[in-house]
């Protein structure tokens, strides 16, 4: 059998969105922080979709700073260039042929050169000539000129083009070579430069959309974990209070365990997944839809490549969920059945080995547990599958992505940056589908714990009694109950108690006796209002309990019940519990009275001693201290419910003389299955089947030979 109160094997919400709308309502009172946290998470993931598009212009400066500027190479050569201009040359060859200092042999190079230029139609070829003169001459075609601020000399420029007219072939390896050597005048305009001042833009931009970011992520945590911690403070106070307006029947109809989950359990689960889905939820599809929209923008083939990369590997994921799925289920189902078979048999732990039960114990735990471990090793096996499969599927994209995107730089399509956006944009895409599915989970299980609490907190209360100002002061109450036809059943269609009528005189000592089911308990009950009577009416001194409020009765009355309940405390809390003004000479007072002072002064503590769950106190003690509780109490009324059925016989006396203290002067109502304790009882009322039967003290009960005389004597037959 499950354990009350643990894990809930696949349970789903069976009103999701019904569920989820209801919980939302709750939150309002925190909705404008639920709002602003959920557009803060939104803000930041759009920070995130808006800094991979910058670094991709940041990652272009920065290739491109690193590459020589052949702009300004081309432009100085274009200048250069323009010395040989046809007109240039008509004014400068007379002037060089004039020229003393030049020697007569380069002259007549000069002139040979022109002859053959002058039947050449190709420009190229035209240069090339020109290029072959001797250096002199050259000088002397040549003028200063000026590039960006900068005089590059004559002799910069004859070194240039000589430079350049060296190299074998125009490879862009074999001119960046050469750039090298190019005269410093050159070299420095068109050497590789990066613009530092557009780099630290850059980067004082990224870094505040990183920390801007960053900030709204954390506001929104700390506003969504301190938004779902009040929440789930106020869904406990809720409960709690809602524990205390539930009538009885709640509480015998369901386990403890169960409502103890729905406190515990559920409402932590509420807490966290709050905490975890909602923002998660928001910021994971904006991250989505806008990694999709961010990647067209940028570059459509490069989307689609990511987009289908990423497809591929969700497909094989979602199969192997599918196949997976099942074998969750049937985990969950196992451990359920082993975590309730393990329970069953350590609590009948002596049964077990009284029957010598160990083997077939061990060899059914043997068959659960392998059970478990199939599905547990399938269930984590697939499961494990889950992380590798992840990575594929962003490694997958990222060969895609960067061997596309290769492509498209190769073809001039796309620059450098563009690869680096995607790869990021990559990440953003697939990330998010998997924290989507997650979150989802998370809300499933939000709904379903919802649901419980919701179901708790929607349990129909005792009736309301604001009105009910009527009240009896137990210091005055004579102590007289009347029972008049009184009738009720748990369930309208089955009636447990059909015609009760008793009167009891004021201290009175009533006992009440029985098979199982008679109803004797229930009269207890009814008495107290825990229920309500379907017909007839309770008397207090008159005074009818449906003119009496709950609070007030339960003033009345003083309880000592089977189950013995003692709180981790020291003595003296539990036996003044609940009670003011009292002093530690009363409560001594009362623990003599009935004999369990003797205990307490073996305690290193005394009264002051802590009691804890570990601690060795018998049954008979714990009763005796919770007599001592009730004689603190000091009510007009009594009530006794089995209250040695769990002692032995000597201790059955000791608990009896301290009853029989506790009930002087006081209207006593005994519950008991054991006659021997009531044979001193001034009236004892015999009930079977709801109705009482026989009325009588003990002798004349006796005499009647009756239904009680069977059942008396019944308990000393051999």
């Amino acid at each position: 059998m499950p354990r009350p109160g643990g894990p809930r094997v696949n349970e789903k919400s069976k009103d999701f969105f019904g569920s989820m709308k209801r919980l939302l309502k709750h939150l309002s009172p925190w909705k404008v922080i639920v709002i602003s946290a959920l557009v803060l998470a939104m803000i930041s993931a759009i920070l995130s979709l808006i800094a991979p598009n910058r670094l991709s212009d940041f990652t272009d400066i920065i290739t491109e700073g690193l590459q020589p500027n052949t702009e300004k190479l081309a432009e100085i050569t274009t200048d250069i260039s323009e010395n040989f201009s046809t007109e240039n040359l008509n004014e400068k060859i007379p002037v060089i042929l004039a020229d003393d200092e030049i020697e007569e042999q380069d002259k007549l190079v000069l002139q040979e050169t022109l002859k053959e230029i002058m039947e050449i139609e190709d420009q190229t070829e035209i240069g090339k000539k020109l290029l072959s003169l001797p250096d002199s001459i050259l000088v002397e075609l040549l003028e200063d000129i000026t590039v960006d601020d900068t005089v590059i000399s004559k002799e910069d420029q004859l070194a240039c083009i000589q430079l350049m007219t060296s190299a074998t072939s125009q490879s862009e390896n074999e001119v960046l070579q050469l750039l090298d050597q190019l005269p410093k005048s050159i070299y420095e305009l068109v050497k590789p430069k990066i613009d530092m001042d557009l780099v630290y833009r850059y980067v004082f931009f990224l870094a505040s959309l990183y920390v801007i970011s960053a900030i709204f992520s954390f506001i929104q945590n700390f506003s969504m974990t301190t938004v779902s911690n009040l929440f789930a403070k106020r869904l406990r106070s809720s409960i709690s209070f809602k524990i205390n307006r539930l009538p009885l029947k709640y509480f015998d109809t369901h386990e403890t365990g169960d409502v103890l989950s729905r406190v515990t359990n559920d409402v932590d689960t509420i807490a966290q997944n709050l905490n975890q889905s909602l923002a998660s939820l928001v910021s994971s599809v904006t991250l989505f839809i806008g990694s999709v929209i961010m990647m067209f923008i940028t570059n459509w083939i490069m989307a689609i490549t990511a987009i289908l990369s990423s497809l591929v590997g969700f497909s094989l994921m979602f199969i192997i969920l599918g196949k997976s799925q099942k074998y969750f289920n049937q985990k969950q189902t196992e451990l359920g059945n082993l975590n309730g078979y393990i329970e069953e048999i350590y609590s009948g732990h002596n049964v077990v080995k009284a029957y010598i039960g160990g083997r077939e114990a061990l060899e059914k735990f043997g068959t659960l547990n392998e059970k478990l471990y199939v599905s547990n090793r399938k269930s984590q096996f697939l499961s494990g599958l889950m992380h590798p499969i992840m990575n594929f599927i962003g490694n997958f994209g990222y060969v895609a992505v960067c061997i596309v995107g290769a492509l498209l730089v190769m073809n001039n399509h796309i620059s450098f940056g563009v690869i680096v956006a995607f790869i990021i944009y990559v990440r953003l895409f697939t990330n998010p589908l998997t924290q989507i599915a997650q979150a989802m989970t998370y809300l499933q299980s939000t709904a379903a714990a919802s649901e419980r609490v919701f179901e708790f907190l929607d349990e129909e209360e005792m009736s309301d009694q604001h009105e009910i100002k009527k009240t009896l002061d137990k210091s005055k109450v004579r102590g007289e109950i009347e029972f008049q036809h009184v009738k009720f059943g748990y369930d309208p269609s089955r009636t447990i108690i059909k015609d009760f009528s008793v009167k009891v005189s004021p201290g009175q000592k009533i006992a009440i006796v029985g098979p199982t089911g008679a109803g004797k308990t229930t009269m207890v009950n009814l008495l107290m209002k825990f229920y309500e009577i379907n017909d007839g009416d309770i008397l207090i001194d008159g005074v009818s309990t449906k003119e009496l409020s709950r609070e007030n009765i339960h003033e009345l009355f003083c309880m000592v019940l089977q189950d013995t309940w003692l709180f981790e405390g020291t003595i003296l809390e539990n036996i003044k519990f609940n009670k003011e003004n009292v002093s530690e000479e009363e409560v001594w007072e009362a623990c003599k009275t009935v004999g369990v002072d003797h205990f307490i002064k073996t305690l290193p503590g005394g009264l002051h001693s802590m009691l804890g769950d570990t601690d060795s106190v018998s049954q008979g003690q714990k009763q005796l201290l919770t007599i001592a509780r009730g004689m603190i109490e000091n009510a007009p009324f009594l009530i006794l419910d089995e209250a040695t059925s769990n002692v032995d016989t000597r201790t059955e006396e000791l608990v009896q003389k301290a009853m029989d203290k506790l009930t002087e002067g006081k209207t006593s109502f005994i519950i008991a299955h054991r006659l021997s304790t009531i044979k001193n009882a001034d009236l004892i009322l015999v009930m079977k089947d709801g109705n009482i039967i026989e009325t009588g003290n003990h002798d004349e009960l006796m005499k009647q030979k009756g239904f009680y005389a069977d059942l008396y004597n019944s308990q000393f037959e051999l």
